[in-house]
C-alpha cells in the first residue's frame, strides 16, 4: 500500500469570515490561520465549541453537534484528510479531544471572573506570543465572542476586562489583549 502524503491532499484557502465546507467523512487539518467551531441555540445565538490553529484538526466527524460550522477568524489554509488517512493525524485528533476537555473545564468554573481569566490564559498559551509586557493573544476577538465562549454577556466581559486592566493583569490595544506577567 502506498502512503499518501498529506501535503498532496486537497487544499482549501479562505479569508476571515468564510467557512470551511462540511465533509461528513473527512476532517480538515489547519495548516495556517485560526478557525472556530460553532453551533447555535434554538434562538440563533452562536455557541463557540473551540478555537483551532496550525496543526489542529476539525470537522463534523469529530463532533455530534448539529448544526456545526467551521468559521475562519483569520485567513486560513487547510488540507482535507479523508477517513482512510486519519491514522496520519492521530496525534492531532487526540489533541482535539484534550482541548475540548480543557475548554469544558473552563466553562464549568462557577465564578465568571475566573472563567474569563482561564480562557484568556488558554488563548495566550495556544495563540500567544511573548512581548515585553507579557503574553500577547495574537487573535482579535470581540467582547461578544469572548462572552459566547464563557457563557456570559458582552456587558459582563467588557466590565471584567476593564477591571483586569485597572488591576494591571491585562493590557489592551488594537483589539488585542496582553496577559501581563505576574
Amino acid at each position: 500500500m502506498t502512503k499518501v502524503v498529506l501535503a498532496s491532499l486537497r487544499r482549501w484557502i479562505g479569508s476571515r469570515g468564510s467557512s470551511l465546507p462540511s465533509q461528513p467523512d473527512s476532517v480538515w487539518k489547519i495548516e495556517r490561520g485560526v478557525v472556530r467551531t460553532v453551533t447555535w441555540t434554538e434562538a440563533g445565538t452562536p455557541i463557540t465549541l473551540g478555537y483551532w490553529g496550525p496543526g489542529d484538526v476539525v470537522g463534523q466527524p469529530l463532533s455530534r453537534v448539529s448544526p456545526y460550522q467551521i468559521e475562519c477568524l483569520t485567513s486560513v489554509e487547510a488540507s482535507l484528510v479523508p477517513a482512510h488517512l486519519w491514522h496520519q493525524v492521530l496525534d492531532s485528533i487526540v489533541l482535539h479531544g484534550q482541548q475540548v476537555e480543557e475548554l469544558l473545564s473552563i466553562l464549568h468554573q462557577e465564578r465568571i471572573p475566573l472563567r474569563l481569566l482561564q480562557i484568556l490564559g488558554w488563548l495566550a498559551q495556544k495563540f500567544g506570543r511573548q512581548v515585553d509586557q507579557g503574553q500577547l493573544i495574537d487573535l482579535r476577538l470581540t467582547h461578544q465572542e469572548i462572552a459566547g465562549v464563557i457563557g456570559t454577556t458582552r456587558v459582563t466581559v467588557s466590565r471584567l476586562l476593564k477591571k483586569l486592566e485597572r488591576e494591571g493583569r491585562i493590557r489592551r490595544f488594537r483589539q488585542h489583549i496582553v496577559l501581563c506577567h505576574h
